[in-house]
Formats: structure tokens, C-alpha cells, sequence
């Protein structure tokens, strides 16, 4: 929790003022998130919205509850690609793919799924290695406004060429466009990607475990958390996972310095993969 310490300016009381603030009123908690990331993000939503200080944006926040989803979206990282980072994918579709076939029923988490990228990337890659229709795919984000843009699908046309060398570069077995009709500037992607997934609100900060899932993936989410916030997120992510179970980070995060460290063994480690760990006897028949 972010708390007042003797000797902070008055943009850092302003600063723990207004998180303690949306917490309180709109119970999205943003008080263990990093605090250099938070900062940098309300004062942009400060000048946004035309406030001089921080405080102008507190009593707005109180006072304009109508103005809370653009501020989430100010406070929420949106901004990613179809496939990104391409060696991540690559080593799903030829590593994970061959022992999640061993699951009679599947079920992935994308814990951060933002505007949707993520989530179409793995739909196709389902899709295309035959097992999408026994997988059920669990899309959250804390940010409504951009599971709504996730829910429709639809990207700027000009993004498709950076989409599609990510898709063909990350093992991809057709064309990206086999996936999406273009019109008026926009790609929108077959709604039958959709039809086996789940959105919905989740906030790692404090809602619970609400599933057994084979798969989490959650890349570049936990790099805006404090190291106490990432132990919890990492806290849900183990225990959602059965043994065997698989955990995909971003580039730049590891379970290295968690207390979860324990419950994981590494996968791809290049690619940030690992595995629940098992029971010994379970761990040496994976082995094999």
C-alpha cells in the first residue's frame, strides 16, 4: 500500500491521495503498482484533462465519477501487437502445444489481455494446431473499455503489416489476412475467434483465483507492479495452474525472486516459460 512518509513533496501526498482515492470510491487498486510508473501516468491524465496539479485531478476523480474509464485507460498499459515477440509464440505452438494435446479439455488465461491482441494471436495459433474446439479461453483485463475493444475485434489497417511478419515469423501455417476482413481502414477479425472465449474484468491487485486453468499467460503486466504486487499476481498464477501447468511472462519478468519460485521449474527459459512444478514422480514422467 502506498503511505505518506515525512519529507514528500506535495505532488507525492497528491499522488497517494488520489490512488488511496480510486481505490476507496471505485475499488480499482492501483496502490502496489509501481510507484515511478503510476506517477508518470496521472500527471499525462493531469494535463489531459487540464488540472495544474494532481489534486485538481483528486477532486475530480471524487466528484466526476463519469470521468473514472478514461482515467483507467490513462492508468493501463493498452499497447501491444499480434504475435509480439514471435519466439514466444513459436515455442508455444512447438513446446507447450504437444503437452497441453494431453489435456482432454483446455483452458488458457490471458491475465491482461488489453485491447486483444494476445488473445487473437492465440486463438489463430489454436485454431491452426487443431485444438481450439476443446480450449476455452479466459480473456481479463482491469480496464472495461479495452475488453470491449478486445470483445469487437477490430485494429487500424495499418498495423496489419507488422501483424502479419510477427504471425509468419512466429511459426504462422497460412496468411494473417486468411483471419480478418479489411474495410474503411480498419481489419476486423472473424468473430468465430470469439467464440470459445470469455472476457472479463479482473484485477490482479485484488479480485481471487476463479479457475483451474493449464495456461496462464500474462506478459508485460507484471513490470508495472511493485515486487509485492508481483508476488501476488505470480500467488495467482500458481495456484491456478494444476502441475504440469504452464506460465508465460514478458521478455523482461521471471519468477526468479518470488517466494512462487518454488512451484516453478523452467520451460523455455529464453522465452519465459515455465512449468508448474509436480510431484517427483509426475516430474520425472515429463522428464522422459
Amino acid at each position: 500500500m502506498m503511505v505518506m512518509r515525512s519529507g514528500d513533496s506535495v505532488e507525492e501526498i497528491e499522488l497517494d491521495l488520489l490512488v488511496e482515492a480510486i481505490w476507496r470510491r471505485y475499488q480499482y487498486d492501483f496502490r502496489e503498482y509501481s510507484r515511478t510508473s503510476v506517477l508518470r501516468r496521472l500527471q499525462r491524465a493531469q494535463v489531459h484533462f487540464g488540472h495544474a496539479n494532481l489534486a485538481g485531478l483528486l477532486e475530480r476523480v471524487l466528484h466526476q465519477p463519469e470521468c473514472l474509464p478514461e482515467l483507467i485507460g490513462f492508468m493501463t498499459i493498452q499497447v501491444s501487437d499480434m504475435f509480439r515477440d514471435p519466439e514466444y509464440f513459436r515455442a508455444i505452438r512447438e513446446r507447450v502445444i504437444p503437452h497441453l494435446r494431453t489435456w482432454p479439455s483446455i483452458k488458457v488465461w490471458i491475465a491482461g489481455c488489453a485491447n486483444g491482441e494476445e488473445f487473437y494471436s492465440m486463438a489463430i495459433l489454436f485454431r491452426e494446431e487443431g485444438l481450439e474446439e476443446r480450449t476455452l479461453f479466459y480473456c481479463t483485463d482491469i480496464n472495461t473499455a479495452a475488453l470491449e475493444r478486445a470483445k469487437a475485434g477490430i485494429f487500424e489497417i495499418e498495423r496489419l503489416s507488422g501483424f502479419s511478419r510477427n504471425y509468419r515469423e512466429a511459426g504462422g501455417k497460412a496468411s494473417l489476412s486468411d483471419y480478418y476482413t479489411a474495410h474503411y481502414g480498419v481489419a476486423r477479425f472473424d468473430p468465430s475467434l470469439r467464440q470459445r472465449a470469455v472476457f472479463a474484468d479482473h484485477n490482479l491487485a485484488s479480485d481471487a483465483v476463479f479457475s483451474e486453468v493449464q495456461f496462464v499467460s500474462s506478459r508485460n503486466v507484471l513490470i508495472y507492479f511493485d515486487r509485492t504486487l508481483q508476488d501476488r499476481a505470480l500467488g495467482l498464477f500458481s495456484r491456478s495452474l494444476p502441475p504440469g501447468g504452464f506460465l508465460g511472462l514478458g521478455s523482461k519478468e521471471t519468477v526468479h525472486f518470488s517466494p512462487e519460485r518454488e512451484n516453478f521449474t523452467e520451460f523455455a527459459p529464453d522465452e519465459k516459460v515455465w512449468r508448474r512444478r509436480a510431484h517427483e514422480t509426475q516430474e520425472a514422467a515429463y522428464a522422459e
